[in-house]
């Protein structure tokens, strides 16, 4: 059975444009906000997971770059394993208390969601 989508980034973002002047390289311009603009949600989370926790960071916007350089900062900081995808960082284990005082520390508005 197909995979039902309900957006249109479901899609891969750009479908079809009548437009002739469109220049379809614009979005490649865009720059990652300072820390202070950028409001993120602190949770822990074990769904999908075998029952180990994870920290799970979201909220972030910029480029994927920038997001996977957070990433691996957080991830020598803590000292274990994760990834970073689609404006997520997903941490091994139970950080967020040391996360969040990490991010603050940066000028990250940061959030705990959750318990």
């Amino acid at each position: 059975m197909a995979k039902k989508t309900n957006s249109f980034e479901d899609l891969g973002g750009f479908v079809f444009s009548t437009n002739e002047n469109f220049d379809f390289n614009t979005n490649e311009d865009f720059e990652t906000p300072a820390p202070h603009l950028q409001k993120l949600e602190a949770r822990l989370d074990k769904k999908n997971r075998g029952g180990k926790i994870a920290t799970i960071i979201k909220g972030f916007e910029g480029t994927e770059d920038d997001l996977k350089a957070l990433a691996k900062k957080l991830k020598t900081l803590c000292g274990v394993g994760g990834s970073a995808k689609e404006g997520e960082i997903i941490i091994q284990g139970n950080f967020r208390d040391k996360i969040m005082e990490y991010l603050t520390k940066e000028g990250y508005k940061v959030k705990r969601v959750g318990g």
